[in-house]
């Protein structure tokens, strides 16, 4: 077995990258720890990094005076299916787009990824009135159906699709296998990587989106969790344990969801670089 070299620029990197790691973990430290201290304590011993007096109090309020649960499963139901939902479509039009000839395929792709160009507040207006004439304001489905399509994973499964050889499809064929078939079972599995990363990201989209929540959901059972979130500041100005609880309970499934598929996203991430 291969041992590495501990070299002087592997050490300057290594030191570089623990350095930059601990850097960014240090927030979310902080964050856990101070959900576990009262409020008190927060205001008058902000120089004490650990709880003086671990307390749940923060937790307490966060799931026993607010439908906390019913804004969490809004989130997890909404995300969970826009991340089906875009990976299916990302998947099946980056298919089309990779082995398929078609009149204005060229114009029609470039079209699709002129829209990552466009920010969301300029097309929010039309996406309002779209919603409004379907009468779906104030329904979860509001914060769904938006997000069903990405134009970023139609480009990263037809990236990734362009690999497979056209000899294997043309064998699936010949072996009788309908095309939603050949897509389904030769196709998908190829692709788990580019999948894998979308999933991760197009999770994260759903569950941290703020502004369109905000603009199409109007009743308090109805929220999703970065609205709570600011809804603990709102009501609770001085009450930091509680929105920093809150946090943590938030940050909990992007966690998950990672921990899930950080081998699929990295390797993902890698072969994205090479393409």
């Amino acid at each position: 077995m291969r041992t590495k070299k501990w070299d002087l620029p592997y050490i300057l990197l290594f030191a570089a990258l623990l350095i930059g790691s601990l850097v960014m973990f240090v927030p979310y430290l902080w964050m856990v720890l101070t959900s576990f201290k009262s409020n008190s304590e927060i205001l008058t011993s902000s120089n004490h990094l650990l709880p003086q007096e671990p307390t749940l109090s923060g937790y307490r309020k966060v799931l026993g005076e607010v439908p906390f649960f019913r804004w969490f499963l809004n989130s997890l139901s909404t995300s969970a299916i826009v991340t089906v939902g875009a990976m299916f479509s990302s998947a099946l039009a980056g298919y089309i787009f990779a082995k398929f000839r078609f009149r204005g395929k060229r114009l029609l792709f470039v079209v699709i990824l002129a829209t990552m160009m466009v920010p969301f507040q300029i097309v929010m207006v039309p996406t309002y009135i779209i919603i409004s004439k379907l009468n779906l304001v104030n329904d979860l489905s509001a914060i769904v159906i938006p997000y069903l399509v990405s134009a970023f994973g139609i480009f990263l499964a037809k990236q990734f699709i362009e690999a497979i050889p056209n000899e294997l499809i043309e064998a699936a064929r010949m072996d009788g296998a309908s095309e939603f078939r050949t897509f389904w079972s030769l196709v998908l599995p190829q692709i788990k990587p580019a999948l894998s990363a979308l999933a991760i990201f197009s999770f994260m989209a759903s569950w941290n989106n703020y502004l369109w929540p905000l603009i199409i959901l109007n009743e308090e059972s109805k929220m999703t969790v970065p609205l709570a979130l600011v809804f603990f500041n709102g009501q609770n100005v001085v009450n930091y344990n509680v929105v920093m609880s809150a946090a943590v309970l938030i940050m909990i499934p992007v966690v998950v969801i990672f921990l899930i598929f950080q081998k699929q996203f990295i390797k993902g991430l890698t072969m994205t670089g090479f393409k």
